[in-house]
């Protein structure tokens, strides 16, 4: 094994975030299972440096049940010490005590930083101890080389070389919770409401809040406001009363400043708006709420797979080998030189000092500056005057997703705001072919981003179900020269339908882009569907209520199904999230052996100290062994061991509120599908019709590693298995192995490569 005879320690410092546990728990089974000692550091520096029982080895069970808790279980501390040599040779001799050359460290940038301080000194501490004839030269020998690797565990989401830190998304969620709470009361009195919300050098969760709550304002000091933005600001507030809005919402980050670099406060914002529009006007600051609760689905992926990663990260490292951080790329995790980040990091705080804004907004990153590019476009305080004689249809198709509201709400202000006609179909293609169309204005959606569902109502039909010449009929007779089309696969194979038909129906030759949105994720072209992570967090909810019912009972199994159709992204997910023995899908073929196996082993486990267990199932995972047929099984089988218990989950998994990454991802892709639609217009204008018949004209937007690609609909065909209505590939799959590691399975499906 990898890690045999090497000694590995975790330790978390600096402020907590959620999530932190979940990497907490990864690194220990992972190291485990490689072989590895592992030791937990408690206390974080302050621990390292008293030593004795603030470090001690972990067992497997020491970090079961820790999934879902928020904040981190071993403690965080600021230590003076540390940042002293002498307390930093005192952390070098317990850890040459106990023999740990590999640390992994889990906080902000300063935690990160002083970690690489102490890999750099590492030689010069040992050479001291043996001078002051506390170790040998034996040990000094052996254990001449410190690895490091680090997690950023931070909430501001403020460390450069990662797209998200450990704790943000979770941060959102708190966010988001309150303002929908506020948004309530707000509307009921016509107030306007001025939130506070953490981020001393760092604008993201303001940025991201805002976009996700359709805020009015937002002030970061990534992107201060212009001298006289109080009047731009009343301006902008006035105008959305006067489009029908009965509230105002204005998020402040606890670091605004103006483009002079003053402080803009919270109660200065307030002052403001009561003297020059005489509003009703409140503030609330959220403070440390922002870091509670139980960590998110997405949290918990992010701390299981960087914590994986990390301890790969350090038993492959060698003397050579620069520390590093593992960072979040797209959707891969990926190892960044550690320094690299930390000194790009500080680099935002000279430009911030220096004002040099724009500079300190792309150091940030391109998942920043694409927050920031949208908020720009959609926060324009007045609309295009210059009317433009264009219609967009916009309409959700297929299954109903968290977050079809937002996109359709992105849509139609990118649309309104840039002087185009926004009109709505009702009832997917069903609703198209029968004209079941609207006008919609500005304020038509203005309570459409935090609601669930689709209010525009959605059908699995086809076209080709509904008739190309009726369709086609109702494009001529409405003047419809664009389509954004929001939905599932239904969406994508219907527009695949409309370009292939549109060589004989002239009228269909019109630009159409598809943005994903189902819960199944199983749409091609993407990685990420606009409703999945919304998913995945009503799952992993049941998960938690579930667990904790099985812990108090003792000796209980639950089996739960999951929606996804045959795609098993959902019930992978959700199981790694939520700590699930197994996860069976129809894209890995088990037998009634695998079956078999995966009951010895939870007869095994309720022999020891965590006696429950958690199975998932994806509803269409195997034809022949259905949900009951797999309960059946194991309660028989766990006979005077275990007991078991069925919940088939169903439609609850579509309900909800949307996430607040559903929000954000739903904003940003249906403004870009806008846009890009309008350019298309712009460009194949024939006299006073829009004819677009090119290669092209008919495409998926979608998230493809780490850029949002706009992809014809005929390339995506090879890649589809319309039978199953799923991706050919997947890339989820690669991360099932850990799956079963997590569960302590050790057989050739617990495999995971970097």
């Amino acid at each position: 094994m990898i890690g045999s005879g090497r000694s590995i320690a975790v330790f978390t410092s600096g402020g907590d975030s959620q999530g932190m546990n979940a990497a907490v728990r990864a690194i220990v089974r992972m190291g485990i299972t490689c072989g590895a000692k592992v030791y937990l550091i408690n206390e974080g520096y302050q621990g390292m440096v008293d030593g004795g029982e603030n470090i001690v080895e972990a067992s497997w069970d020491d970090v079961s049940g820790i999934l879902q808790m928020g904040g981190t279980v071993i403690g965080s501390a600021r230590c003076k010490d540390f940042r002293e040599r002498q307390g930093r040779l005192k952390a070098a001799f317990n850890l040459v005590t106990l023999g740990i050359t590999n640390i992994c460290a889990i906080g902000g940038d300063g935690s990160l930083t002083g970690a690489n301080l102490f890999r750099e000194e590492w030689s010069s501490l040992l050479e001291e101890l043996v001078a002051d004839g506390k170790i040998s030269g034996e040990q000094m020998a052996k254990y001449s080389h410190l690895n490091i690797v680090g997690l950023v565990g931070s909430i501001d989401n403020d460390f450069c070389g990662t797209d998200m830190t450990i704790g943000a998304d979770s941060a959102l969620h708190r966010i988001v919770e309150c303002v929908d709470a506020i948004t309530t009361t707000a509307v009921s009195h016509q107030r306007a409401f001025v939130l506070e919300v953490m981020g001393r050098h760092c604008g993201y969760l303001a940025l991201v809040t805002g976009l996700a709550c359709g805020a009015d304002w937002i002030f970061i000091p990534e992107h201060p406001p212009a001298d006289g933005w109080e009047e731009k600001m009343c301006a902008k507030l006035e105008n959305a009363r006067s489009w029908g809005n009965r509230l105002n919402v204005v998020i402040v980050s606890e670091g605004a400043i103006d483009s002079h670099g003053n402080p803009i406060t919270s109660q200065h914002v307030k002052d403001v708006i009561c003297k020059r529009l005489d509003l009703d006007t409140r503030i609330t600051v959220l403070g440390h709420v922002q870091r509670g609760g139980s960590p998110s689905a997405f949290d918990r992926l992010l701390g299981t797979r960087m914590g994986a990663e990390a301890v790969l990260a350090l038993l492959e490292a060698t003397p050579d080998t620069p520390a590093y951080v593992v960072s979040l790329d797209g959707n891969q995790a990926v190892r960044v030189p550690l320094m690299e980040c930390v000194e790009k990091t500080k680099e935002v705080g000279k430009a911030l000092a220096e004002k040099d804004f724009n500079k300190a907004a792309n150091l940030r990153g391109r998942t920043f500056l694409g927050n920031l590019e949208i908020y720009k476009k959609l926060g324009a305080i007045l609309p295009n005057q210059q009317l433009k004689p264009y219609n967009i249809a916009i309409m959700n198709v297929g299954a109903p997703a968290a977050g079809m509201n937002a996109a359709v709400r992105s849509a139609v202000r990118t649309c309104l705001y840039n002087g185009y006609k926004a009109i709505v179909v009702h009832n997917g293609y069903e609703g198209l072919a029968n004209d079941m169309i609207e006008n919609y204005t500005w304020k038509c959606v203005a309570n459409f981003v935090a609601a669930g569902g689709s209010i525009l109502g959605t059908k699995r039909t086809l076209p080709s179900q509904c008739g190309f010449d009726k369709i086609s009929e109702v494009i001529k007779k409405r003047n419809i020269h664009g389509i954004i089309c929001i939905g599932g696969f239904e969406a994508y194979h219907g527009a695949l339908e409309i370009k292939e038909a549109s060589q004989n129906y002239p009228d269909l030759q019109i630009p159409m882009v598809v943005v994903p949105a189902t819960l199944s994720n199983n749409v091609p072209g993407t990685d990420l569907s606009i409703g999945s992570d919304t998913g995945l967090n009503s799952v992993c909810e049941t998960c938690d209520r579930i667990k904790m019912s099985a812990s108090g009972t003792k000796r209980r199994t639950f089996v739960l199904e999951t929606m996804g159709g045959y795609c098993g992204y959902l019930a992978t997910m959700s199981g790694l999230a939520a700590g699930a023995d197994a996860a069976y899908i129809f894209e890995e073929e088990f037998t009634i052996k695998d079956l078999q196996k995966n009951i010895s082993h939870l007869r095994s486990k309720m022999q020891g100290k965590i006696q429950r267990g958690l199975i998932l199932r994806n509803e269409k995972a195997n034809e022949n062994f259905s949900t009951d047929f797999v309960h059946r099984l194991y309660a028989e089988e766990g006979k005077n061991v275990f007991d078991c218990r069925v919940n088939v989950l169903g439609h609850m998994q579509q309900g909800g509120v949307p996430s607040p990454f559903d929000r954000n991802y739903a904003t940003k892709s249906a403004a870009k599908a806008a846009f890009w639609i309008l350019d298309k217009i712009s460009n194949n204008v024939v006299g006073d019709k829009v004819v677009c018949s090119s290669h092209d004209s008919v495409v998926l937007l979608g998230m493809k590693r780490r850029q949002m690609l706009f992809q014809p609909v005929e390339d995506l065909k090879e890649a589809t298995d319309f039978k199953h209505r799923i991706p050919v590939q997947q890339w989820w799959m690669q991360i099932r192995p850990l799956l079963r590691i997590m569960a302590h399975y050790s057989d050739e499906t617990a495999v995971y490569e970097s």
